[in-house]
């Protein structure tokens, strides 16, 4: 079955309609503007803060929303009918994930916007944060479809917020106790050390590195939504 861009956008469509009935996914996606306001009128500009109001972004918006949207489906019966219908696989999984997508995005630029954050290297910091983006939508989701309703997804999101979002703050126990040190290869991690890179004037070259194991989460991520996505219709 050949991919359809049209039956994607369908569903994009119909979770814009779904989001914009939903007071409570309307609001959450405005906290970290809010963050990102606040900052910018204190004058906030190191990269811990600024890459913290980004990875709550993430957490918030590509991982949070994206649940909620996939688990809906399910507390409604009607992502069954979406996974009967001719739509493939990718077109559901694309379509279901490009509100978030684009969400995010704008959500991304509209807070760098906020706290006037401008990175030496556009191209390594804009590709850093689309490949976050992607691991966290899949992170969404993968709650999603494990998860029976839309409140149950956001009750089980809340650890991901926490350990993606304040999990910089590991890193001073880093040295003190080494088993931490596999913390450092996290992709909230590996994004606040390429930005620090790109700060100091590294190259692209000098990132390719942490963009390489930020992609390699997110490409995890989604074989694992895969395999649960195909586990659920035929369970279903």
């Amino acid at each position: 079955m050949t991919f359809s861009m049209k039956r994607s956008l369908a569903i994009l469509q119909k979770d814009y309609k779904d989001v914009s009935k939903n007071m409570y996914v309307c609001f959450t996606l405005f906290l970290p503007l809010v963050m990102a306001a606040l900052y910018g009128r204190m004058g906030v500009q190191s990269i811990d803060a600024i890459y913290m109001v980004f990875n709550i972004s993430f957490t918030l918006v590509a991982t949070y929303v994206q649940s909620a949207l996939i688990a809906e489906e399910k507390e409604k019966n009607t992502l069954r009918g979406l996974m009967l219908s001719p739509a493939s696989p990718l077109e559901i999984i694309s379509g279901k994930s490009l509100l978030s997508l684009i969400a995010t995005l704008i959500i991304l630029f509209a807070s760098a916007f906020l706290i006037e954050y401008q990175p030496g290297n556009m191209v390594a910091v804009g590709l850093a944060l689309l490949f976050s983006s992607i691991f966290y939508i899949g992170m969404g989701t993968l709650l999603g479809l494990v998860t029976k309703s839309a409140m149950e997804a956001s009750v089980a999101v809340m650890p991901i917020v926490v350990v993606f979002s304040f999990g910089s703050f590991i890193t001073p126990f880093i040295e003190q106790y080494p088993i931490l040190k596999i913390a450092e290869y996290m992709p909230n991690l590996q994004l606040i050390e390429l930005a620090n890179k790109v700060q100091a004037g590294a190259t692209f070259m000098g990132v390719m590195s942490n963009l390489g194991i930020i992609l390699l989460w997110a490409l995890i991520v989604h074989v694992f939504v895969v395999i649960v996505y195909k586990k659920r219709m035929l369970d279903e």
